[in-house]
């Protein structure tokens, strides 16, 4: 009835198969990982550089806010 794809790659095409979903399932977490420690210094450093339009002191607000958040954990 259905086409046996899943059969025709045999022992090693599962194996592989499982392997990079694993590899990819790993790799979004650890994306969704660093948006969350970026995204909150990013943001007040947007804002910052939107008050004051320094590219300085919105760089310093992005270190201040990543290295709290590092220190906070």
């Amino acid at each position: 009835m259905f086409p046996s794809v899943f059969f025709s790659f045999g022992l090693f095409g599962l194996i592989a198969l499982l392997a990079l979903l694993i590899l990819g399932i790993i790799i979004i977490i650890a994306v969704v990982k660093i948006l969350h420690f970026v995204l909150p210094a990013g943001i007040i450093a947007l804002v910052v550089w939107l008050l004051t339009q320094n590219e300085v002191y919105a760089g310093l607000a992005f270190i201040a806010v990543a290295a709290l958040s590092i220190l906070k954990r």
